[in-house]
């Protein structure tokens, strides 16, 4: 870009800030539940003044140089924070490219009487913004993905809470798949409960397990295998017929783990095994 284009751009800021301001809020698909206006025009001066200051370098058009540096954190910074905000991708994109407009409109001014150099203006700023708007979109993306992971391992932990159903019983009720990284967080969470309580026996309910296959099994067993050595026997309770008629068909070996159709029949196991005896206390007169 032309140092005079950039020196008449950078003279021009308070004009293109109040313009780019009035555009956004003006825009129907302003998300102000999400972004007050004042902190909308802070973040704009801020990327606006970056940006202006990146056009006065000799390599202004190399988003990549030394120059950017600052506008790239700025720009990273803001992509992030719209990200983890819930803001779509075209909100986020739009942003950035909106600017486009208004500089334009500018450079239109400008260079009026100079048709040739107005065309190589835009044509050089254009792929700034561009280019910008792609660094844009690759920040945003790794922003909701650390946002996905986050969630997901959130709801993994919440998933499996494991249960103090009694004095030296625990119970950890199984919704959803297991898989790998799941069984990882229900092992982990098991173990330290078994820490603990001092527990001795636990339940795995998987009643809410939609289907099993070997794999499913697989980490059933090395979750059972890892309570055993520290020191609890498992349950593994919620067996339907169809799981069972899986489990036999895959041929897989659940004889040393004891297995239960219900949590109620894995409790009175346990119950059993700690020699606790439950018995129906008679009936008294409550008044009512």
């Amino acid at each position: 870009m032309n140092k005079d284009t950039a020196a008449y751009l950078k003279g021009k800021k308070k004009q293109i800030l109040e313009t780019w301001m009035h555009n956004q809020v003006q825009d129907a698909a302003l998300r102000d539940d999400l972004m007050s206006v004042a902190e909308l025009q802070q973040q704009s001066e801020e990327f606006l003044s970056a940006l202006l200051n990146a056009f006065g370098t000799p390599e202004a058009e190399d988003t990549q140089s030394a120059g950017y540096e600052p506008i790239n954190d700025i720009l990273s910074e803001i992509a992030i924070s719209r990200a983890r905000q819930g803001f779509s991708p075209r909100e986020t994109n739009t942003y950035i490219l909106s600017l486009k407009q208004v500089l334009s409109q500018q450079l239109e001014e400008f260079l009026s009487d100079n048709t040739a150099l107005l065309y190589r203006e835009i044509l050089s700023m254009n792929s700034i913004m561009d280019s910008l708007a792609v660094i844009a979109m690759e920040t945003y993306i790794k922003g909701r993905e650390e946002v996905i992971l986050r969630q997901t391992n959130e709801m993994s932990e919440i998933s499996t809470p494991v249960i103090r159903v009694w004095e030296g019983i625990l119970a950890l009720p199984i919704i959803g798949t297991l898989d790998s990284a799941r069984t990882q967080v229900v092992m982990e969470a098991l173990l330290e409960e078994i820490v603990a309580t001092g527990s001795r026996i636990a339940i795995l309910d998987i009643s809410g397990v939609p289907t099993v296959d070997s794999l499913v099994a697989q980490h059933l067993i090395k979750t059972v295998s890892a309570a055993r050595l520290m020191g609890a026997e498992c349950v593994i309770s919620g067996i339907r017929a169809e799981i069972a008629q899986t489990i036999v068909h895959l041929g897989i070996d659940l004889t040393n783990i004891y297995t239960k159709a219900s949590l109620a029949s894995a409790l009175k196991m346990a119950f059993s095994m700690l020699n606790i005896q439950v018995t129906r206390g008679s009936k008294q007169n409550t008044g009512f």
